[in-house]
């Protein structure tokens, strides 16, 4: 039984599902309605070009802490209903997306990523709204000599900008450090950083390919080619995967010595085949499959594997975990990694680092936290008639709610007791207990508040624990509840022990 606000013994971990608390995108409006739009002609091509902005919590390559940061890409709309093609690297791993049309910065529209494949480099999302103007493919031959013009946002710049150049090779394969190609178009038409995903386009506004990188010293530019896109493109539209493991990936190149790394994690896709694996955001998955990785520094071997074994097929993979120095083995759709060589193995928690304390909206409820949780979310709620004040604290608050593989914190308080704490415990185990391998119930009590909890390890498929504890203040005033989602084991014990330590609720 826990029994104090000192107590270090350990509890599972997720997020309010009975509760829905939402999670509120910020600043999107809908599309403008009325009227029927029909593909653009070269004049059109800003109208029915897109900035996106992605934000999430990524690990960059050699790095440990997670950063919370928007990425800015562009991209552009195939048909009227807001269907939209743009790159991989933009979108996957973000938690949300906010889409200007055509430059015009006074209004932003939601999305939603329908498909994703980090091999290709390229993505589909569903851009909220309909009627908008959109470019339709290039038919024909593509050759050599073929004036074209690179359009997007480069530099994360809200004005639109139009280079123009030549093909100089019309199809060739290519492997990149983030992409693996059998057709790329090489050109001449000037993109930077922020073009990525952007069209390009002929004389008379058709797209021949999507842009994806670019070499200035080189004066050289690739983009997807049209047929590579065409092959896959239902398929993404429909949410089928496309030669992905889920991952937003990158090889790091070999050291002086020509000893490959691997493909660096920057982030996954919530509830994807690499985060059902166990595989996280600053992991180096070093072989596949039994292949070495980023021999070199592309990603052709992690592509080559996938491409074998098929996005369904049990592949063996060994990852390598900066943060702890750990080497895994499991499976992609298969087993879960496990530690096999070393790390800490459990025993010597990373440091956590400092807390800080969050509040709800009406500073009602508060927790003391890691400062990395730095999405917070303090909207309150209503639920079969009961309000709730409520605060969420997480890395990455939509990995949270719809993931085993990122940590947050739920805490709802209300003053109607109607809902008693055993209805609540039993909905609690209806909905986790599938998810989990074993449950623990107990009573808690801590001198302030007093309740039952039920602890779930196993959670996901991996290691994940999860608590939730439902309580009543010891004045009888209001009910409490928590739920905590644990994936490290610095979770599991230092952040358990400060959570439980610091949640209050002051009507």
């Amino acid at each position: 039984m826990f029994s104090n606000r000192s107590t270090s013994g350990r509890i599972g971990a997720l997020a309010i599902a009975a509760l829905a608390v939402p999670v509120v995108l910020a600043g999107c409006v809908p599309a403008p309605a009325g009227g029927t739009s029909t593909a653009v002609d070269f004049d059109g091509v800003q109208s029915a070009t897109i900035q996106l902005q992605a934000e999430g919590t990524f690990i960059a390559p050699g790095t440990l802490d997670p950063v919370e940061t928007g990425s800015r890409g562009s991209g552009f709309f195939i048909d009227s209903s807001g269907i939209a093609v743009t790159n991989n690297h933009v979108v996957t791993g973000a938690g949300t997306l906010k889409i200007w049309v055509g430059g015009d910065t006074d209004r932003t529209y939601g999305a939603q990523v329908l498909g994703a494949s980090e091999c290709l480099d390229i993505a589909v999302i569903q851009v909220e709204g309909k009627d908008f103007p959109h470019m339709e493919w290039f038919e024909g031959d593509i050759d050599a000599a073929l004036d074209v013009y690179a359009a997007g946002f480069p530099l994360g710049d809200p004005n639109f900008t139009l280079t123009r150049g030549i093909v100089s090779k019309a199809d060739i394969a290519q492997d990149f450090p983030w992409a693996s190609l059998d057709h790329v178009i090489e050109h001449d038409a000037r993109i930077r950083g922020g073009n990525s995903g952007g069209p390009l386009v002929t004389a008379d506004g058709t797209v021949v390919g999507v842009n994806y990188a670019g070499n200035d010293a080189l004066d050289y530019s690739w983009a997807l080619h049209r047929d590579e896109v065409l092959a896959v493109l239902d398929d993404l539209k429909a949410g089928k995967p496309v030669l992905t493991i889920g991952a937003n990936a990158r090889a790091v190149a070999p050291d002086e010595q020509g000893s490959p790394l691997g493909v660096w994690i920057s982030s996954v896709k919530a509830g994807g085949p690499a985060d059902k694996a166990g595989i996280r955001p600053g992991d180096v998955i070093e072989t596949m499959g039994g292949v070495t990785l980023a021999q070199q520094g592309t990603l052709e071997e992690y592509c080559e594997v996938i491409r074998t074994q098929g996005v369904d097929g049990v592949i063996d993979v060994t990852v390598y975990r900066p943060s702890d120095s750990g080497v895994y083995e499991g499976q992609i759709n298969g087993s879960a990694l496990e530690l096999v060589g070393g790390g800490n193995g459990g025993d010597e928690p990373t440091p956590v680092g400092s807390f800080v304390t969050v509040t709800d909206d009406s500073d009602t409820v508060a927790v003391s936290v890691p400062d990395s949780w730095t999405q917070v979310v303090g909207v309150p709620t209503e639920a079969n008639g009961v309000q709730f004040v409520n605060v969420t604290a997480s890395p990455d608050i939509a990995g949270f709610n719809t993931s085993w593989s990122i940590p947050g914190v739920s805490i709802s308080a209300t003053e109607n007791m109607s809902v008693t704490i055993d209805q609540y415990i039993e909905s609690f185990s209806a909905g986790v207990s599938p998810e989990c391998t074993d449950v623990e119930p107990g009573d808690y009590d801590d001198g302030l508040y007093a309740g039952k909890y039920l602890y779930f390890s196993g959670c996901g498929g991996g290691d994940s624990h999860f608590l939730a504890l439902v309580t009543t203040d010891v004045t009888g005033t209001h009910q409490l509840l928590l739920t905590l989602q644990m994936v490290s084991e610095s979770d599991k014990t230092v952040v358990l022990e400060e959570v439980l330590s610091t949640f209050e609720a002051v009507f």
